[in-house]
């Protein structure tokens, strides 16, 4: 009686999530794209509660993850959609997900003060 591949243990499934990807779309129009998911349907939900998480999002399905770097918010998205190419990330309350040297700029202060 011949063993199956997963009773072997070598189920590859894990290493699907691996195989390269090509974009479908520029990095423009992802962006645009991702940037109008975010506002319309998105931000509401996550704002001002998770100021300053990462928020990936699958500009084709509308599916999206919230994370505490860009890496595990999209780690997270492509657990629940393996065949997310096109990819927008952005950070929770400000105006660019990194910056160089001089700090995050905040989009609105949520401060209660």
């Amino acid at each position: 009686m011949e063993a199956s591949v997963k009773d072997l243990g070598t189920d590859n499934s894990k290493h699907r999530k691996h195989v390269p990807r090509q974009p479908r779309r520029g990095p423009d129009e992802t962006g645009r794209l991702g940037k109008e998911i975010y506002v319309r349907d998105i931000r509401h939900i996550v704002e001002p509660e998770q100021i300053g998480k990462i928020i990936a999002i699958d500009v084709d399905s509308r599916c999206w993850a919230l994370g505490e770097s860009a890496t595990e918010a999209v780690e997270k998205l492509r657990d629940k959609r393996p065949e997310a190419v096109d990819v927008f990330c952005e950070r929770a309350g400000y105006e660019a997900v990194g910056s160089i040297g001089g700090g995050y700029p905040r989009r609105t202060n949520w401060s209660k003060e």
